[in-house]
């Protein structure tokens, strides 16, 4: 019995070392050695940057993606889209130095459009991205082809990961709203409210250029309005500068300035 025991103890020990020396390879295989050019190449928001700021935000994406998880269901995980997931993780929170998505552990990557039971073969498939609730709660699902889609268009207003993203640091406060009151100042929350029912409404109406997608609530409005914002920030700077000026409250950066700083 006591041979047993011994052995028994042995065996829990190696798999426990074992598992760990896994976990750190994990770890080490989930940043690419070559992410700083990737990010270079692909990402737009990364080109602007001033050196300094580059350097923060590649220790960011390191420090996104040895935190989280990110797999492929019927498609093969690239080095490419494990960069442009983390850039989209990091754009929405660069404004604040120390957040960390506490509320995510996985990123699931799809071919491409999804159904609402999570097939992505067959009719009905729609969906581009989601941000997980009950049991895949934790989790995000994104379609990789508009992944890569959202950053390879450097003209239009749209990119699908941003968009999830918003949507789970719109969720820190527990709901899913349009009012994400732990990134903004209280004081800001009833001028906010008060220009998106506004900006709805001419949405409704036909007489902007938002995505009429934006019109469905509130939580899709911030999140719609987000994805203008970081990807043609002068155009949405020109055409609607409340809004503007609200999101670079909200964000706490100024992207739209950031090309002319260096």
């Amino acid at each position: 019995m006591v041979l047993f025991g011994l052995i028994m103890i042995g065996l829990i020990l190696f798999l426990y070392f074992k598992n760990m020396y896994s976990r750190r390879q994990l770890k080490k295989s989930a940043v690419p050695t070559d992410y700083q050019a990737l990010l270079q190449e692909h990402v737009r928001y990364y080109q602007q940057l001033p050196p300094a700021e580059k350097t923060r935000f590649e220790a960011m994406v390191q420090r996104f993606l040895k935190r989280t998880h990110i797999e492929g269901v019927g498609v093969i995980v690239e080095p490419l889209d494990r960069v442009l997931v983390a850039a989209s993780a990091i754009i929405p929170i660069f404004g604040f130095k120390d957040w960390e998505y506490f509320n995510l552990t996985n990123v699931i990557l799809y071919p491409d459009t999804f159904d609402s039971t999570y097939q992505y073969e067959g009719n009905n498939r729609n969906i581009l991205g989601m941000v997980g609730t009950g049991p895949l709660n934790g989790q995000m699902i994104l379609s990789r082809s508009a992944l890569r889609d959202g950053f390879s268009n450097v003209t239009d207003k749209n990119n699908t990961a941003i968009h999830e993203f918003v949507h789970l640091l719109d969720k820190t406060d527990g709901i899913i709203d349009g009012l994400p009151t732990k990134l903004m100042e209280h004081s800001y929350s009833i001028p906010w409210m008060k220009l998106v029912h506004q900006t709805i409404q001419e949405i409704s109406a036909g007489h902007t250029d938002i995505n009429p997608y934006a019109a469905f609530n509130e939580a899709e409005f911030l999140a719609v309005i987000s994805e203008y914002f970081f990807e043609r920030p002068d155009l949405l700077a020109e055409k609607h500068p409340e809004l503007y000026e609200m999101l670079t409250k909200i964000f706490r950066q100024d992207p739209g300035k950031m090309g002319t700083e260096q």
